[in-house]
């Protein structure tokens, strides 16, 4: 799907969708329970089916109506048997394959993950190097990976400084191990907030996890998750691109959302009025990565003013190189931006003008050509406009209601 977008000021009252980040974790949780549990708030996304279709291919029942979901347990009625490892098809979402990575191995002992797009190039070796420490085989063919083996109780020790993810996924699955076990970073962790997410989420399904003083998580063994009956808060990432809108004089009013919210893209308030003073501006987004398109955008109009975005360097490994496809996507509108390996600077100018550009299948990318495109002195043509359905299927729809002009071509 291709769109032509023509300048239009967006105006009115938004609610950004749910938080996928949120929705992933409940989902992962009720799945893992021994009954019935009813999340509320969910997007009918590629992400969000892809962690659906993950819970069943362990023996989980998930039913959608709506944005309700009710998910039956995989311990529902025992301890779920496999004669052959389970095929998990991914689809494109990072989070669902690195979450269930070890909680395969708790379950099923083991599983086949397929995926598409660069999802399998996504870097996995903190979990390789763990496993070859532990006796886990694991094995890349073109388009799958293989994980199978026992996950044992013991000390789990990994970096934190590629993905906070691969923490998540085992905070999932040694509950599940028949012994206590310690989760410690190597490194200094990035991404912590998903983790207060991820502990959040554990905590109302009745898992108790201890993080010491010295930052170290305590997991008890034997663990039951609990089913729960929950709903999804709004998504601070995707308000990020409201928040970029309205700093390029976009008249919106930004609904719905937690300010006390765990998540770490909550951040894009501050980042906002940072960016509309006066002076040059760093923003450290080493905790908040998915905030970089829409900060880059908002940094791009600061006419004379410089903006440096550091702590980038996991956008290199994104749906797409995100540090390089930012760069490319507003550069090619009239930005001045210069990409270093784990950084932007970016010089702001006046207007934006018309041109072609592509997604890149980069959901983000997307939505940040959109909003460029409200204030460009002509259109915008944007390649793979429909990358949006990975996690806000219903942006255009959004775009539309508020004034946006986007015109399928």
């Amino acid at each position: 799907m291709d769109v032509r977008l023509f300048p239009a000021k967006l105006h009115g009252a938004v609610t950004p969708p749910p938080s996928k980040s949120q929705a992933h974790r409940l989902l992962l949780a009720a799945g893992l329970s021994s009954g019935q549990s009813t999340i509320r708030g969910i997007t009918h996304s590629q992400d969000m089916e892809a962690t659906m279709a993950c819970l069943r291919a362990l023996g989980a029942n998930v039913e959608r109506a709506g944005d309700v979901v009710t998910v039956t347990g995989i311990f529902a009625h025992g301890v779920p048997q496999f004669a052959q490892l389970p095929v998990l098809d991914c689809c494109e979402s990072g989070s669902t394959l690195r979450f269930f990575i070890p909680v395969a191995l708790a379950v099923a002992g083991g599983g086949i993950f397929t995926g598409r797009g660069r999802l399998l190039e996504r870097p996995q070796q903190p979990y390789f190097d763990l496993f070859a420490k532990k006796g886990v085989f694991y094995e890349r063919t073109p388009g799958k990976l293989t994980v199978q083996g026992a996950l044992r109780p013991g000390r789990y020790a990994l970096p934190g400084d590629v993905s906070s993810q691969f923490f998540t996924g085992l905070l999932y699955a040694l509950p599940l191990l028949d012994g206590p076990s310690t989760l410690v970073s190597t490194t200094a962790l990035e991404s912590a907030a998903y983790l207060t997410m991820t502990l959040e989420a554990l905590a109302q399904a009745g898992v108790p996890v201890t993080e010491t003083a010295t930052g170290e998580y305590q997991i008890p063994g034997g663990g039951t998750y609990q089913p729960m009956d929950a709903v999804v808060e709004g998504d601070w990432s995707q308000a990020g691109f409201f928040y970029a809108a309205k700093g390029l004089g976009n008249n919106l009013e930004i609904c719905g959302m937690n300010d006390q919210s765990a998540q770490g893209d909550r951040v894009i308030a501050a980042f906002y009025e940072q960016l509309c003073d006066q002076g040059p501006v760093t923003l450290d987004v080493s905790q908040c990565p998915d905030l970089v398109p829409p900060l880059a955008l908002h940094a791009a109009l600061r006419n004379g003013e410089t903006t440096h975005i550091i702590g980038a360097a996991r956008l290199r490994m994104k749906e797409s190189d995100r540090l390089a496809t930012v760069t490319e996507t507003l550069n090619r509108l009239g930005a001045q931006i210069t990409e270093y390996d784990d950084r932007l600077e970016i010089h702001g100018v006046e207007t934006l003008h018309g041109g072609t550009v592509n997604s890149h299948n980069d959901h983000r990318i997307a939505m940040m050509a959109a909003m460029a495109a409200t204030v460009c002195d002509g259109p915008v043509f944007l390649e793979d406009a429909g990358s949006v359905k990975k996690s806000y299927p219903d942006f255009w729809q959004v775009y539309a209601a508020l004034g946006g002009r986007a015109e399928e071509v």
